[in-house]
């Protein structure tokens, strides 16, 4: 762990260098996410002005579930982003090389490229979702760890379904369709999966467990998670990662390279 730590740090920091190669482009970027998100806030904000609560929830609980998805999206985009670039490696032979590299080719092909650009927008996150706290209120230690841990779940399932993809792009050598995809899902975190009829709701609970990562954990918060869907949520994040690095190595064993 301490061996690749190191390593995550210099790739890292090649990736933090990078940004102040387009530093224009990077402001515009950056700029774009900024504007992405006070529009859906103001969006929720429009929401409230006609009624006091959505699906039971009031506007601070709402707005929570909102900075939640955010907190993770962003940590996820900032880790994996290297996966968006994983198709071109297959394509142009460049994989080959990782491969004869003393580095774990998966540890190189997930964590590969760290976005300075979400990693900036982390810090507000945080500072928000901690005054929000203070909003709320009746917050317990206990439902405070529930939540923590609950984030670190949604990151492992994260972490899944980015190395589901990567074993996809060496099965087909295509990547960005399947990436798009589990972005449009967990794009429907935004909101509590509540908001959703059945069985859109089961569906998206625990067939595609967007529910698991983005409204678990305040649910947790708020104290209406039951222990049995606590236990749940563990138990299929557990599983996804253990079956996707299985397929991962499976894919890996039909890798012929492109000179092939």
């Amino acid at each position: 762990m301490k061996k690749y730590f190191h390593v995550w740090q210099h790739l890292a920091l090649a990736s933090f260098q990078m940004f102040f190669v387009s530093r224009v482009g990077a402001v515009f970027f950056l700029t774009g996410k900024i504007v992405r998100f006070s529009l859906y806030f103001f969006f929720l904000m429009l929401i409230f002005g006609k009624t006091k609560a959505l699906v039971g929830y009031n506007v601070w609980e709402i707005i929570l579930f909102y900075l939640t998805f955010n907190l993770i999206d962003s940590t996820v985009q900032m880790l994996f982003r290297e996966v968006y670039r994983f198709r071109q490696y297959i394509v142009s032979g460049s994989f080959d090389m990782m491969l004869v590299k003393p580095v774990n080719a998966l540890f190189r092909s997930l964590l590969g490229w760290t976005d300075v650009l979400d990693f900036i927008t982390l810090v507000p996150f945080l500072a928000f979702i901690v005054f929000v706290f203070s909003k709320v209120g009746g917050i317990s230690f206990v439902g405070v760890f529930l939540y923590l841990s609950l984030i670190i779940n949604a990151l492992i399932i994260a972490s899944s379904f980015h190395i589901l993809v990567l074993a996809l792009a060496i099965l087909t050598t295509e990547i960005d369709h399947a990436i798009m995809i589990y972005r449009d899902f967990t794009g429907m975190g935004r909101v509590p999966i509540d908001v959703y009829q059945e069985p859109w709701r089961f569906f998206l609970t625990f067939v595609v467990p967007v529910g698991i990562m983005t409204s678990f954990p305040v649910k947790a918060l708020l104290g209406t998670l039951s222990a049995t869907h606590l236990v749940v949520a563990y138990i299929i994040s557990i599983t996804l990662l253990l079956a996707s690095i299985r397929l991962w190595y499976w894919a890996l064993a039909r890798y012929t390279s492109a000179s092939s």
